[in-house]
């Protein structure tokens, strides 16, 4: 068994856990494979301090098995959770637009009305129309970057950007399978904010700009997950640009010579998206 860190030791002594093999594949998290002491199969997770985590149980919690993973125990000051063991295979598996019609479902059951412990996405998108009004030297056309710091002022300003429970990084490998074959939605980053803020993932997610018919198949996914989930088509099209807008910014910020072929890869969403 490879060596565990300390904390999670310490969580599988307190929560009486065993472990059931070696850590799953995860992003920054340490993700054990478990059994509790009634035999029932689960996971245990541990993430790095992080904002974009610090709510994770409280989401979870809060949608209580429906659409996501449910929760069974949690140490929010460790960032710890004891979550259900759900199968490996993730939508992934499935054609592009298969997996779209499945989140556009899942929308419906995870946008619920936020607990107010979560930070508000206004606030966020006041942010990023700062930072994009402010850049200089980006490697995307000046003209795209001025747009998208017009839409986050408004979209900030605008009430119905906060208020709803987001999951914000709901991508096709962020959903696994249960034991009934229903999907449910894995490692959230919580906000209260707007349902039309959640498109952006499932279309930059595996994007693949040299595939033929890219651009045809990109905005067929993005109006599987409008009609699907009963979105406006503006609306979210102003968040896919903003989002893609944002992300190669702070990408820049921390890497001022990013990978070429990501800075291509989430324009080409963004281009597709609002031509």
């Amino acid at each position: 068994m490879t060596a565990l860190p300390k904390v999670v030791a310490d969580l599988l002594d307190e929560w009486e856990l065993k472990t059931g093999g070696e850590p799953m594949p995860a992003q920054a998290a340490v993700v054990v494979p478990v059994r509790m002491a009634d035999r029932t199969a689960a996971v245990l997770k541990v993430s790095p301090q992080h904002p974009h985590v610090e709510h994770e149980a409280l989401a979870l919690q809060h949608w209580h098995g429906r659409g996501a993973v449910r929760l069974l125990k949690a140490d929010p000051h460790r960032r710890a959770t004891l979550l259900e063991r759900l199968a490996p295979s993730s939508l992934d598996s499935l054609p592009g637009l298969d997996a779209c019609d499945a989140v556009a479902e899942l929308y419906g059951r995870l946008h619920v009305p936020a607990p107010p412990q979560l930070t508000l996405l206004s606030a966020i998108t006041a942010g990023w129309a700062t930072q994009l009004a402010s850049a200089r030297g980006l490697p995307m056309p000046p003209r795209l970057v001025a747009e998208a710091a017009s839409l986050a002022r408004d979209l900030a300003r605008d009430e119905a950007t906060d208020g709803v429970l987001v999951h914000s990084d709901l991508h096709a490998g962020n959903v696994l399978e249960d034991n009934d074959g229903d999907w449910r939605a894995i490692s959230p980053k919580p906000l209260s904010g707007d349902p039309h803020f959640e498109l952006a993932p499932m279309l930059w997610h595996r994007a693949d700009v040299r595939a033929p018919g890219f651009r045809a198949d990109l905005r067929d996914r993005f109006f599987a997950l409008v009609d699907g989930a009963g979105l406006d088509e503006d609306r979210a099209k102003a968040w896919v640009v903003v989002r893609v807008l944002a992300r190669i910014n702070a990408g820049v910020a921390a890497d001022p010579a990013p990978d070429r072929d990501w800075v291509t890869s989430l324009l080409s969403v963004a281009k597709a998206i609002r031509d």
